[in-house]
């Protein structure tokens, strides 16, 4: 029986590696799959990419896509093994409502990675709707700078000091972003250091 996954965690804990992993599995052996992105983040010409150089080509999801419409037509043609998706956190509630009825109507897995709180602590949307409705949630872990396991991410200016306000979505990676334990997310926050 297919499952909807969520696969999570803060920023360089190898999300988008594991996902290419997976799909490079699947396509060894034979399996057709179908990997998205967000739309909005285009840092790799819209494929889904990891910091260590590997990358696949990849659909794109924005708002107002039908996603089970454009999985089910595919999968019409030829079966689909997984669907795979990157960036999940930007996935709206339609479209994680979407890809569970992919799971549920056509029996094909679906396996979600992205973050799961924004620079400020907060859920995203789509990382909110899957971890209220994914079948197996697995959190994927990094370090923070003293060690332990980083569960947050602060966004970083130019001059080096945190954020601690502006817009939800900005799209970024190490030189924006910055994995922290939640002791230290704390701290970067109330002092506007990372």
């Amino acid at each position: 029986m297919a499952k909807l996954y969520f696969y999570y965690s803060t920023m360089n804990a190898g999300k988008s590696t594991a996902l290419l992993q997976a799909a490079h599995n699947y396509g060894e052996r034979g399996m057709r799959t179908i990997l998205y992105t967000a739309r909005l983040d285009d840092r790799a010409g819209g494929r889904v990419a990891s910091r260590i150089g590997i990358s696949a080509d990849a659909r794109h999801f924005g708002p107002g896509r039908d996603l089970h419409a454009e999985i089910a037509a595919e999968h019409a043609d030829a079966p689909l093994a997984c669907v795979l998706v990157d960036e999940a956190q930007f996935l709206t509630v339609e479209h994680v409502g979407q890809l569970a009825k992919v799971v549920d109507d056509l029996d094909v897995p679906v396996l979600c990675y992205g973050l799961r709180t924004d620079f400020l602590g907060r859920l995203f949307e789509g990382s909110g709707q899957l971890l209220a409705w994914a079948d197996n949630l697995v959190e994927l872990k990094t370090v923070c700078h003293c060690g332990a396991k980083a569960t947050m991410v602060v966004r970083v200016r130019g001059d080096g000091r945190v954020e601690t306000a502006g817009a939800q979505v900005e799209i970024g990676g190490n030189d924006r972003y910055v994995p922290l334990c939640r002791r230290h997310f704390r701290h970067a926050l109330e002092t506007g250091s990372a």
